[in-house]
C-alpha cells in the first residue's frame, strides 16, 4: 500500500480510509516489519545489564525504538480506527477507540501486578544480592512512603493511584502514555472534519505546551502541560503524552493521507543521511568516544556532554524534544526508501535458499509487529526474567547472547500464539453453499 499524495485541505474526503477503498484495511508490510523490529529492540533495551543495548538506535542518535513504536502505532491506528470513523460516524468511532483504551488499560494493570508479584516472589527467598522491588522503585507501592516520621502515602494510596493513573512508576509509563494519546484521537478526527490545518495547529500547540524546557526559555514554564506520576513528589510521567502525541499523529496523518508521502529524491536521501550521521557525535556513543583517554579530556570537560546538557530541551526524551523528531523523520525516510514502494524490497523474490530464508525472517518479524500489544506486555515481563537469570548465572558473552536469543524466540512464540487465538480455531470452518 502506498501513502496517498493529497492536498491536506482535501485529505479527509479523499483519503483511502475516507473513501472506503481496500487501501484502508490492507496491512502495510513496512508497518508490521518495522514495528516488529521495535519490539525486539524494546526487549533488549529493558533487559538489565544487557550489552546488546550498545547497538540499539538510542545509542547512535537522539531517537530510539520508542519513536518507532509510537509512530507505527499511529499508522496502525489510522488503519484500525480510521475506517470506523469514516463509515460508522464519529460516535461509533469514538466507542471503538474507547474499547481499545479499555483493553490497553487492563493490559497495563495486569502487567504491573504480575511484575510486582514476580519481584516480590524473588525477594521472598532472601538469598539474592539485591532487593528486586528496589530495581523498579516499587518499595513505595509495597511499604508506602514515610519521610521524617510523616507518612506521605500508604499502599492503599498507591493502589488507588495505580488504577487512576496518578501513580505511574517509570517502567510502567509507556501504556498510560499510549492510552492518553488514543483518547485524543476522536478530537483529532473531529478537528480534521472542521479544518485540516486547524487540526495540525492544535497538535503542534499541545506539543509545544509539553516542552517544559522551551517554555522555561520563553518565561512561560507555569504553562507546562504534564501529568503527575506520584502524589508525594513533584515527579511527572516520564513519557509525557502531550509531547509524544506529535509523533503518533504524524504516523496517523501519513496513513490517512493528510500528509503526502515524500518523494524518493537523491538530495532528500543525502539530507536524511547527513542528519542521521551528524547525530552520532552527539549521541551516547559520541559521549563515550570523546571521553576516551586519547582525546585527553576529562569527563567533566566532555564537549558532547556539555552540548547535551545545554540543549536538553531539544533532545529531551520525556517531552519528545524537537531534535528527536527531526532525527526520527530522517531515519524513517531512509527506512521507507530502503523498503521501497509498498514494501516491495521486503518481499523475497525467487526460490533460492537465501530468498526462502529472507522470506521466513520477514514474515516472522511482521507477525511480531502485528501482535504488538501482547508482545510488548510479554517483553516487559520477560526482560525482568532475563535480567534476573543473568544476575544468577553471570553475564559472560555467550550467556548474554543465549538469553537474548531466548527472548527473541519467546516473543515470536507469543506473537504466533496470539495470532492463532485471534483466528478462533475452535470455530467450525464455513463451507461454501
Amino acid at each position: 500500500m502506498t501513502m496517498a499524495t493529497l492536498n491536506p485541505a482535501d485529505a479527509y474526503a479523499a483519503s483511502p480510509a475516507a473513501t472506503g477503498t481496500s487501501g484502508a484495511t490492507t496491512r502495510d508490510p513496512r508497518l508490521d516489519f518495522y514495528r516488529g523490529i521495535a519490539m525486539f529492540i524494546i526487549l533488549f533495551a529493558h533487559t538489565p545489564g544487557n550489552f546488546f543495548t550498545s547497538w540499539i538506535p538510542a545509542r547512535w542518535g537522539f531517537s530510539d525504538a520508542t519513536e518507532i513504536f509510537v509512530f507505527c502505532s499511529g499508522m496502525a491506528s489510522a488503519i484500525a480506527f480510521g475506517r470506523t470513523f469514516d463509515r460508522a460516524g464519529w460516535a461509533l468511532g469514538t466507542a471503538r477507540v474507547a474499547y481499545r483504551v479499555w483493553q490497553v488499560y487492563w493490559a497495563h494493570i495486569g502487567m504491573f501486578f504480575f511484575i510486582a508479584m514476580m519481584l516480590a516472589f524473588w525477594d521472598s527467598f532472601g538469598i539474592f544480592e539485591k532487593t528486586y522491588i528496589n530495581t523498579l522503585n516499587l518499595v513505595p507501592f509495597f511499604e508506602g512512603v514515610t519521610r521524617k516520621g510523616v507518612e506521605l502515602a500508604t499502599t492503599a494510596d498507591q493502589l488507588v493511584g495505580l488504577f487512576t493513573l496518578t501513580y505511574v512508576p517509570n517502567y510502567f509509563d509507556i501504556l498510560p502514555m499510549y492510552m492518553i494519546i488514543l483518547v485524543m484521537m476522536p478530537f483529532v478526527m473531529a478537528l480534521s472534519r472542521v479544518n485540516i490545518w486547524l487540526m495540525f495547529a492544535v497538535i503542534a500547540t499541545v506539543w509545544l505546551f509539553a516542552q517544559r524546557g522551551l517554555l522555561a526559555w520563553m518565561g512561560a514554564e507555569h504553562l507546562w502541560l504534564s501529568l503527575p506520576a506520584e502524589p508525594w513528589s513533584e515527579r511527572h510521567w516520564f513519557f509525557n503524552p502531550f509531547g509524544w502525541q506529535l509523533i503518533f499523529f504524524t504516523g496517523f496523518a501519513f496513513m490517512r493521507g493528510w500528509i503526502p508521502a515524500p518523494p524518493v529524491k537523491t538530495w532528500l536521501i543525502v539530507v536524511a543521511a547527513v542528519i542521521v550521521v551528524a547525530n552520532i557525535p552527539l549521541s551516547n556513543i559520541g559521549v563515550r568516544a570523546v571521553n576516551r583517554e586519547w582525546f585527553g579530556l576529562a569527563f567533566e570537560n566532555n564537549p558532547v556532554i556539555n552540548w547535551r546538557v545545554s540543549n536538553k530541551p531539544l533532545i529531551d526524551k520525556s517531552a519528545f524534544g524537537i531534535l528527536r523528531y527531526v532525527h526520527f523523520l530522517a531515519l524513517a525516510y531512509l527506512a521507507w526508501v530502503v523498503a521501497g514502494v509498498g514494501g516491495h524490497r521486503l518481499i523475497a523474490k525467487g526460490h533460492s535458499a537465501l530468498s526462502r530464508s529472507w522470506d521466513t525472517i520477514v514474515r516472522v518479524i511482521m507477525k511480531v509487529g502485528q501482535q504488538s500489544l501482547a508482545v510488548f506486555v510479554f517483553s516487559m515481563v520477560f526482560a525482568r526474567i532475563s535480567g534476573f537469570t543473568m544476575d544468577q548465572v553471570g553475564r559472560e558473552t555467550a550467556t548474554v547472547v543465549l538469553v537474548n536469543l531466548t527472548g527473541v524466540a519467546a516473543l515470536i512464540l507469543v506473537a504466533y500464539f496470539v495470532a492463532w487465538i485471534k483466528a478462533t480455531p475452535w470455530k467450525p470452518k464455513r463451507t461454501p453453499v
